[in-house]
């Protein structure tokens, strides 16, 4: 480093320069430094036989030029004469290996020297959707269905090119190949297999794809691929099912449904509903029906199709578009012209699971007596106990429901003729809730939810939503919040025409303090990717327990620095029911956690195929949508990277062959992105990871973003709505 002399006058110039000066030279010599790097690639996750190169960068020296040495596996060739900067090349074994150095030393000083380590890991496949069924019937002119398969190989510098193999299994033993499997001719990770095959027994079609890094294939060495397992039936719906529906009428009216309906093998034999209409509550006996998967989509017609039932004359919502996701859920959206609306429909668990002696968190959402929006979150034992909940009436949390928030909530239950269960509380007000057991279990993971809406709107609000089984090993205080959530809220927003919803990546501490970023899309209003805190000042995003039982505080969105008060019920550890306590948008939904991926994320953990819908719809004008979704990440022909295909479904102006989407997606390592679809029509879609899994060190690099949500953020549309979408 060169040290400048101050000369304050002539006279004392050579004192001082004597004294600044090292040797005469007025130079203070200085030690090089030397850093090797990877050029962007992750050294910790070289793939076998990767060509990767080395750079070395030499400062504090005119001369840049350095020697090589390698320590491990591997070739490495350095650069001779030496470049500027100087590198070299290294190729990785083709077997994996670690306690790999190579050091650069500096020519100029050779003992400044860089050492870089290196991690050499195995190409590792992974096939989506892991687990379905696959129709035999009713697509495609009456023969078996078609299903897409994508294929990753990470790491993610590893070539996304693939050896793709389908096999028919009995009891686990390959008796031959699939009749009717295709490799998609421009992009190596997409495949198609249509059900041409005669087997039994769950997962009897086994799909594998080898990367051609590795020629030998999944056979000899299963541990790096993972094998999708297709079972093939002959309807994907069969069972008995439980759904709900929310939406508004042809007149613009609110209207919600739940229900449950029994099927075999797509066709509908018995269900019973309760609808709330402006004419008030009604139950209405379902008397028949169907499934018809479509016949439009040749490429995944084994995911979408039509719902039918059977109802009194006049009573609508009557008929459905929905896709299906792999667990068999389906996502709906009326297709009847009689109205708009979405919602979900998933096979019923067994009714022995509820005990009644469980807790259970809620949240609803409907209208009040004079149609203004209303929300409800709370928790709700089922022993005879008192609960507690939170309403907010058109932005106000005292009302006719709830004088003082929190309420008491007291009550009975018993089941009814037609198997759901009814609820009179008698506490705050009296109020009576039919509900039925959708799906889940009795573990924290996966827990029992119930499908309710209220029977008495004649005089008290119209509402209907989820309860969620409580996890009941976890203390709620302010220590169970800690860690990654995902938040989606809908509302109205201030003039009660358009909508006001958001989507929230958080992070509670277990001390207090919630951190992340949010966008929001309030009648055309966008805010993108706010940080929250803003740096410096104090925090006001903060969360607070009030009790044991589950409710909490949390403020979140606004602008910063000053967020909106927002209240949660808890049905475990960072998830629950959020409900605004005083703003006339009445933003309801959910928090739920992001999954185990946090911080690892990337492209490759995208791809798959994913059944999206509307989850809600804040106000008349939304567009209720359905969509197919197709994500592939390659490097070769028509898809470049991170692109978007698919077929979407429009509830107000539907279309039953659908409409084709095009696009391309990003998602960022935090698990949050963006999807820009071209058309037709062209939107934009900002996505946040939800239940993401694997991706817990660049050594375990396989992983998933299993579910995500998705919500327009274009200027042009004041009546954006959350989308729900997954594998």
């Amino acid at each position: 480093m060169i040290k400048n002399c101050l000369f304050a006058v002539a006279l004392l110039s050579l004192a001082l320069a004597s004294g600044c000066a090292q040797g005469g030279s007025g130079v203070v010599p200085s030690t090089p430094t030397v850093v090797v790097s990877t050029s962007g690639i992750n050294a910790d996750a070289i793939y076998v036989s990767q060509s990767v190169t080395l750079t070395a960068k030499v400062s504090n020296s005119t001369n840049t030029a350095v020697t090589w040495s390698l320590s491990g596996a591997g070739t490495l060739t350095p650069v001779t004469p030496p470049t500027t900067p100087a590198t070299a090349t290294y190729v990785a074994p083709a077997t994996a290996a670690s306690q790999i150095s190579v050091t650069a030393t500096s020519v100029a000083d050779n003992s400044v020297s860089n050492t870089l380590g290196i991690t050499v890991v195995d190409v590792t496949t992974d096939v989506t959707p892991a687990t379905l069924s696959v129709g035999t019937t009713g697509g495609n002119g009456g023969g078996g269905l078609t299903q897409q398969f994508t294929a990753v190989a990470v790491p993610d510098d590893a070539p996304q090119t693939f050896t793709w193999t389908c096999n028919v299994t009995v009891k686990g033993v390959v008796t031959g190949s699939c009749a009717n499997f295709v490799q998609d001719a421009n992009v190596s990770g997409l495949a198609y297999y249509t059900a041409a095959d005669s087997c039994s027994g769950v997962g009897c079609i086994q799909i594998s794809a080898a990367s051609t890094v590795d020629p030998a294939g999944c056979t000899p060495n299963p541990k790096y691929c993972t094998t999708a397992a297709a079972s093939l039936v002959t309807s994907r719906v069969s069972g008995t099912y439980a759904f709900r529906f929310s939406g508004y009428d042809s007149s613009n009216n609110a209207t919600a449904v739940v229900g449950t309906f029994t099927a075999s093998n797509g066709t509908i034999t018995s269900g019973v509903e309760d609808e709330l209409t402006s004419s008030g509550w009604a139950q209405n006996s379902i008397t028949g029906g169907s499934y018809s998967p479509t016949k439009s989509d040749t490429n995944n017609s084994n995911n979408a199709g039509t719902l039918t039932l059977t109802l009194p004359s006049g009573v609508y919502p009557n008929q459905y578009q929905v896709v299906v996701d792999g667990a068999g859920e389906l996502k709906m959206i009326e297709s009847d012209g009689h109205g708009t609306g979405s919602g979900i429909a998933q096979q019923s668990a067994s009714s022995k699971l509820f005990t009644g002696v469980q807790t259970y968190a809620f949240g609803f959402t409907g209208v009040d007596s004079k149609g203004k929006r209303v929300g409800y979150v709370g928790v709700l034992p089922m022993n005879g106990s008192s609960g507690q909940m939170d309403v907010n009436d058109n932005g106000s949390s005292s009302n006719s429901v709830c004088g003082t928030p929190p309420c008491t909530v007291t009550g009975s239950y018993q089941q009814n003729a037609n198997g759901s269960w009814h609820m009179a509380l008698t506490s705050p007000v009296t109020m009576g809730f039919d509900f039925f057991i959708a799906s889940g279990t009795a573990s924290k993971t996966n827990p029992l939810t119930f499908y309710a809406i209220s029977t008495d709107p004649a005089t008290n609000p119209a509402v209907s939503g989820t309860m969620v089984l409580q996890d009941s090993s976890q203390t709620y205080n302010i220590a169970a919040f800690n860690g990654a959530s995902v938040s989606a809220l809908t509302g109205t927003a201030a003039s009660g025409v358009n909508t006001n919803v958001s989507l929230t990546l958080g992070s509670t501490d277990g001390k207090g303090n919630f951190s992340g970023q949010f966008d929001q899309n309030n009648a055309g209003t966008i805010l993108s990717s706010v940080e929250f805190p803003p740096t410096g000042g104090i925090n006001n995003y903060t969360y607070a327990a009030t009790g044991t039982n589950g409710r909490y505080t949390f403020n979140m969105l606004g602008n910063p620095p000053t967020p909106l008060p927002f209240v949660l019920y808890a049905s475990g550890q960072n998830r629950g029911f959020l409900l605004d306590q005083n703003s006339s948008s009445v933003m309801t939904g959910r928090m739920d956690p992001q999954g185990k991926g946090n911080g690892f994320l990337a492209g490759s953990e995208l791809p798959g195929t994913y059944a999206a819908a509307t989850t809600g719809s804040g106000t008349s004008g939304v567009g209720p949508i359905a969509a197919n979704l197709l994500l592939t990440w390659s490097n070769a022909g028509t898809c470049t990277s991170e692109c978007v295909n698919g077929t979407q479904y429009d509830s107000v102006n539907y279309n039953p062959l659908g409409v084709p989407l095009a696009g391309a997606y990003t998602i960022f390592d935090i698990g949050n992105g963006t999807i820009a679809v071209t058309g037709p029509p062209a939107q934009n879609y900002v996505i946040y990871g939800l239940d993401t899994s694997g991706c817990t060190s660049p050594q375990n690099p396989v992983c998933a973003i299993q579910d995500f949500l998705m919500m327009d953020v274009d200027k042009t549309n004041p009546n954006a709505s959350i989308i729900f979408a997954q594998q």
